[in-house]
């Protein structure tokens, strides 16, 4: 037994050398400018989101939906931060490039909040733009993450895993507040 253990260490310490090897080449390479381009697209995101978010917040009628927003509000301007240390973490410099996917959706939800009454059902369309949004960021953030992974950038990936997280509970909780107050209240409204 010992033999096989014997080689599995050397296994070990020759694929990390070529792990290392790997590593240095994929600074540059094509996985990491796309890295980059998604790093300053999710950037551009999260600083379009800190004036969106309070544009839903005033539009909003439900007590619930209001404090869900508020604290998603807060942890967007530390996303933002997070996303900052991210660029650090691969010496580069904090550079946002809009997104048009994201720029779409939060005029999407802009549209909502003009086209529909105060109350209800404004709250759930305010929940079904605000879900479509955290779904694209945690597409956004699961990539990074993940091309973080394969890129050997372990700061990098501890962020933006925990970005991740937090994308996940938000959604989690918008569906909480519309199942749970708003569509049954949007739900026992007439139409007009």
């Amino acid at each position: 037994m010992a033999a096989p253990m014997a080689v599995q260490q050397a296994k070990k310490k020759s694929s990390g050398s070529i792990m290392d090897e790997t590593k240095t080449g994929m600074e540059s390479s094509q996985l990491m400018k796309l890295f980059e381009d998604s790093l300053k697209d999710i950037y551009w995101s999260e600083k379009a989101l800190t004036k969106a978010i309070p544009k839903m917040i005033k539009n909003a009628t439900s007590e619930e939906l209001i404090e869900a927003l508020k604290n998603h509000l807060e942890e967007t301007h530390e996303q933002v931060t997070r996303c900052e240390d991210v660029f650090k973490s691969i010496d580069k410099k904090a550079t946002a490039k809009k997104c048009e996917a994201m720029d779409g959706l939060m005029k999407e939800g802009e549209e909502i909040m003009k086209e529909c009454e105060e109350g209800p059902m404004c709250d759930a369309g305010i929940i079904a733009a605000g879900q479509k949004i955290e779904h694209y960021e945690i597409a956004s953030y699961g990539t990074l993450r993940q091309f973080a992974e394969t890129l050997g950038l372990e700061e990098a990936v501890e962020l933006l895993e925990a970005t991740l997280e937090e994308e996940k509970a938000a959604d989690m909780k918008l569906t909480e507040v519309a199942v749970s107050v708003v569509n049954v209240q949007a739900s026992q409204e007439e139409e007009v």
